[in-house]
């Protein structure tokens, strides 16, 4: 038997959390927040409607979900992030924003995607500049990989969307090759070159692209 623990694709680093952001969690978290016990979800009773659902794994700080939510207010979001620093931030901003269409998940996101949610449950899934692990002795860690292409084929409908961007050419260059080979999924069609209209720069985003790396955004159907 192995037992091994699985290999994960974060790791836990607090950092340092401001009082506005320990408030945040304290007075807000109850408000938005999904205590998540390794059972299947009830959207429509955490958001108190039925409403197509987006799912952000590992949010950051939180402002392209909160511009994305805020954009398009049709649409439930449910965010999966460990970075409690972050958390604190997008629950400051949900609040400040006015916005109730946005619910957060402080656990890992392929447990909540494997136990949490229903087959054809979701209408997009969002991996924005997930961790790229640039050892290559790392690379087992990265979140992108046949397995997990396997689970989110399973969880979002027909003609949903996946859309990993990253600044990383390896890594792309990786999971378009996954996407390519995987019959779940065909690559959609981009309007235009670059980083769609409708996707919020990140902070990471920016981060990298003063480094000088180039950003990819892959955008693939569910077939």
């Amino acid at each position: 038997m192995n037992d091994r623990p699985p290999v994960r694709s974060f790791v836990r680093r607090e950092g340092r959390i401001t009082p506005a952001q320990q408030r945040a969690l304290a007075e807000l978290l109850p408000r938005y927040g999904i205590a998540f016990e390794n059972r299947l979800l009830e959207p429509q009773a955490a958001f108190g409607r039925a409403a197509p659902l987006a799912m952000e794994i590992g949010f950051g700080n939180g402002e392209a979900l909160c511009a994305m939510a805020a954009a398009d207010p049709r649409h439930n979001y449910l965010g999966v992030e460990v970075w409690r620093p972050g958390v604190g931030r997008l629950l400051r901003c949900l609040a400040e924003a006015e916005l109730d269409n946005v619910r957060v998940i402080t656990e890992d996101a392929v447990v909540v995607l494997r136990q949490g949610l229903t087959k054809d449950s979701l209408d997009a899934l969002y991996v924005f500049f997930p961790d790229p692990w640039p050892k290559k002795r790392h690379h087992k860690r990265r979140l992108v990989n046949p397995a997990f292409l396997d689970l989110a084929a399973s969880r979002i409908r027909a003609g949903g969307r996946l859309h990993v961007a990253t600044d990383w050419q390896d890594y792309a260059d990786e999971v378009r090759e996954l996407l390519a080979a995987h019959p779940g999924f065909r690559e959609d069609v981009p309007v235009s070159p670059g980083r769609p209209a409708w996707r919020p720069a990140t902070r990471y985003e920016r981060r990298g692209e003063g480094l000088g790396h180039a950003v990819a955004d892959l955008v693939y159907l569910r077939t």
